[in-house]
């Protein structure tokens, strides 16, 4: 009986299975990390969006607190731009994206009044709250900032 070379079949299917098992594990693997790559790239872009919103707050406090303490009456604004005439009172809706992104930025106010040395003083807290829908689920970047007039005596 003479001996042959070569592989049998099964040993063929074998190296094949193995070798789709390696390719298929590598490909999950590079779709986890590109996911991974656009959540933190979304996370730092709703970061950097709840900031603005969040200096905005504090130039607009520092032109008229009163003003300012009137606006803080409404408890909840849409803010797909930063200026007033565009904010719309309540939670943000479909097509109410800060332009060009998928984020939508939400402030909510809370008012309140302390006595500081005897005296009363308004603080309005803002809970800023950019959020964005993926196919992961709805992420979000929440900060709360207080402001009061700081040039009162």
């Amino acid at each position: 009986m003479r001996r042959q070379r070569g592989q049998s079949l099964f040993e063929v299917v074998l190296a094949l299975a193995i070798a789709t098992i390696i390719i298929v594990a590598m490909v999950a693997l590079a779709s986890s990390a590109i996911r991974n790559s656009n959540f933190s790239k979304n996370k730092s872009l709703a970061t950097r969006y709840s900031q603005e919103a969040t200096e905005w707050l504090r130039g607009e406090r520092d032109t008229d607190f009163d003003a300012f303490f009137l606006r803080a009456a409404n408890p909840l604004y849409c803010l797909k731009n930063l200026n007033w005439s565009e904010a719309t009172i309540g939670a943000c809706t479909d097509g109410q994206e800060i332009p060009d992104t998928l984020f939508k930025r939400e402030v909510g106010f809370t008012r309140n009044t302390v006595l500081v040395g005897g005296l009363p003083k308004n603080v309005v807290e803002a809970e800023i709250k950019v959020y964005w829908q993926d196919a992961q689920g709805v992420h979000e970047v929440r900060s709360i900032t207080e402001y009061t007039d700081w040039r009162e005596i």
